[in-house]
């Protein structure tokens, strides 16, 4: 059994053959997916998907590169939603320093505005950290008191341990089966293990088999086999940590 970490399973990629994805999803038993939200307007979409399928676990946040959609009220929004609709977590949020014109300041107010929410209701954050790791830390460091997971992470591996020293768990998914990404697969290979979630980020980030194709929960499997290898250890051994890490954090029945 696996646990996708990130799948954007709501996205509009999905309408055609969501059902169908599920069921490949299911047969490829990752029977849970954490689908964390990008901006207000998808909130609603968002939970109907949730509540359809099966093993599906909704969290809600404001996305940095939907900077252009997210008003300051939207902060008041989500903490209605959160009280209301009780999410695994806070998220997506965070960070991009990558894509030109998203103001650094703006970001800056919503992603720490997300993180005091998370410490009020006590939730763990999924983080979206692009050439922007340090930066997270500096303010996951500043608030304390909070968990959760950097999703796709790519970062450096002092940065690795400083994340795990203050309770942050790395999400891992399709760049890690490149042949080129040394870097993060000397990571991967030497994590703690308690620390390794792994993720599609459906429809987003597909791994080397599936290059230029939309991306989905079933594709978890080729992550898992590839960082099994990386670790040394067998994939049911893999499967079964990163469940029980996924469990513990999101506080969700995964077997």
């Amino acid at each position: 059994m696996l646990v996708d970490s990130h799948s954007h399973f709501d996205a509009p990629e999905f309408d055609a053959d969501r059902a169908a994805a599920h069921s490949r999803a299911l047969a490829a038993r990752v029977d849970i997916q954490i689908v964390p939200a990008v901006e207000a307007a998808t909130w609603p979409k968002l939970k109907a998907v949730c509540a359809e399928f099966s093993g599906l676990h909704a969290a809600y946040g404001l996305h940095p590169m939907y900077l252009d959609a997210h008003r300051p009220a939207h902060l008041d929004d989500l903490r209605d939603w959160i009280e209301r609709e009780r999410p695994v977590a806070v998220g997506e949020c965070g960070l991009d320093y990558f894509v030109d014109g998203l103001d650094v300041d703006a970001q800056q107010v919503y992603f720490v505005g997300q993180l005091h929410l998370a410490r009020e209701f006590d939730l763990p954050v999924i983080v979206h950290a692009r050439r922007a790791v340090d930066g997270v830390i500096a303010s996951i460091r500043k608030l304390g008191g909070l968990r959760g997971v950097i999703h796709s992470f790519s970062g450096s591996a002092e940065q690795a341990a400083q994340l795990h020293r203050l309770g942050f768990l790395l999400g891992i998914g399709g760049p890690v089966t490149h042949e080129r990404a040394k870097r993060l697969r000397g990571i991967v290979a030497s994590m703690p293990l308690e620390q390794l979630l792994l993720e599609t980020d459906s429809p987003d980030q597909p791994g080397v088999a599936h290059r230029g194709e939309r991306n989905e929960p079933a594709h978890l499997v080729e992550v898992l086999d590839v960082v099994a290898t990386l670790r040394g250890i067998p994939r049911e051994e893999l499967a079964s940590a990163t469940t029980a890490n996924a469990n513990r954090l999101f506080n969700i029945a995964a077997g």
